[in-house]
């Protein structure tokens, strides 16, 4: 379970206060890649959030609603979003680092120190440090997947209302099978990757 160790670290060194970054969307075929980023302060949080903060894909959807809005009552939050035509164009790694940056700078208190969840660094406004399957280890970074991953599924869903064929609300942009035949029977859309592989097979088609 994460906890607060890196956190408390970054405060001891005076580089306070701590925002977590993660992103959600890197893998679907369609839609934006989106960030979060959360500053928690240990002191106030409440026992209900602390106890229950996890990496946002280990949660139930209902599980992540939930602490969603306590993170909007008891965090500081920001979301940074990188369309699909800056995936297509940058790529999608670059991309996220686009996205990472823009959730850090979107926070209304400027952060000492960046937990960022995976192996490397966006340009940040701040000293950071990257953690591999930091949302497992970091309470902030766990509040960040949670930001990311709720805000990019009701992005999606929203998507969905107007192209149903593809299943968006259900499968957030990834490819199933559900997917894969809203391609088949209806094309393309503009919300689609076109840089990502089976995409773009069917553009060449």
């Amino acid at each position: 379970m994460p906890d607060f160790m890196f956190e408390y670290e970054a405060i001891a060194e005076g580089l306070g206060p701590v925002c977590g970054v993660d992103e959600a969307g890197r893998g679907p075929w369609a839609g934006p890649v989106v960030a979060g980023a959360a500053i928690l302060d240990p002191a106030t949080l409440p026992d209900s959030l602390r106890q229950g903060l996890d990496d946002s894909k280990k949660l139930k959807p209902e599980k992540r609603q939930t602490l969603f809005e306590l993170l909007k009552v008891h965090a500081i939050t920001g979301l940074g979003i990188a369309s699909v035509e800056e995936i297509d164009a940058l790529n999608i790694l670059a991309a996220t680092m686009l996205a990472m940056s823009r959730a850090v700078e979107a926070l209304s208190v400027k952060p000492g120190m960046a937990l960022i969840d995976g192996n490397r660094l966006p340009e940040l406004p701040c000293p950071g440090e990257a953690l591999v399957k930091g949302d497992g280890r970091s309470l902030s970074i766990a509040a960040a997947s949670i930001v990311a991953k709720v805000s990019r599924d009701r992005i999606m869903a929203e998507l969905a209302e107007e192209y149903p064929a593809y299943g968006w609300d259900h499968n957030a942009g990834y490819g199933t099978k559900k997917h894969q035949q809203g391609l088949a029977d209806f094309g393309v859309t503009e919300h689609h990757r076109r840089s990502f592989a089976p995409i773009r097979k069917i553009l060449e088609r």
